[in-house]
């Protein structure tokens, strides 16, 4: 039986936990060879069925640009990109937010985003076709008190989905964004239990979302079905969102 991403190859960043993992397991049940990029090796280990495992920092240009390369010298081609990783940082005030944590939130969510995107432009437009899928936050349309380091630099990845979907709308290259409110995930690990609280708060449904149900529209976007939707931003949030 044939699968959506047959023939396809896909690279996941943060791909060996959490929402990444359940992408890169659906996108390769559907036929596509996945490569999964992430900075943990322990993590890593456990990621068994992809065909191409690397420890990549998508916070370091070099180590994005030498993994896409090596991509398409072991697996022929790169089709889809999703990028998934990405930290939260320290739960605070602005006021009393460290400046080193603010910087570090910059590096991996934004810069990390902008290195994974742009390395896969040119391999892309040589096959003359690609989906590229950003995983933003809520966070960045609605900002959440005490994270605004996090809100700051989900809201930066939605403007850099819009600005780069329109610069390839004629290449045959779609570029969106998913915008999950909480999943119970590890990244819960980094944040209080107060505002674990407040994020379930502002969740109409009333709980939080799963890891599968955010694979389930980001492999919509990567696939050749979504074919006229780019710049786009796609919410998976419960009801929160109201925009």
């Amino acid at each position: 039986m044939s699968g959506r991403f047959d023939g396809q190859v896909a690279v996941v960043t943060g791909g060996a936990s959490g929402i990444g993992l359940a992408t890169a397991q659906r996108l390769a049940a559907e036929g596509a060879k996945v490569s999964v990029w992430d900075i943990s090796d322990s993590a890593l280990d456990g990621c068994g069925f992809a065909a191409h495992i690397a420890r990549v920092d998508q916070s370091n240009e070099a180590q994005v640009i030498a993994a896409a390369a090596d991509v398409v010298a072991k697996l022929g081609r790169l089709d889809i990109l999703i990028v998934s990783a990405g930290i939260t940082g320290p739960n605070t005030t602005l006021e009393t937010y460290p400046s080193d944590a603010w910087a570090q939130v910059m590096a991996i969510n934004v810069n990390g985003t902008f290195y994974c995107n742009k390395a896969v432009i040119p391999l892309m437009k040589a096959n003359g076709y690609g989906r590229i899928v950003n995983i933003a936050s809520v966070a960045g349309k609605e900002g959440n008190p005490n994270a605004s380091a996090y809100s700051t630099s989900k809201a930066a990845v939605i403007g850099l989905t819009k600005s780069l979907g329109k610069e390839l709308a004629k290449d045959n290259i779609t570029v969106n964004a998913v915008t999950p409110a909480a999943v119970k995930t590890a990244i819960f690990d980094q944040m209080t239990q107060a505002h674990i609280d407040f994020m379930l708060s502002k969740i109409p449904m009333g709980r939080f979302g799963t890891v599968d149900e955010n694979a389930a529209m980001i492999c919509f976007l990567a696939s050749k079905e979504a074919s006229f939707s780019t710049g786009a931003v796609f919410d998976t949030s419960g009801g929160r969102a109201t925009y």
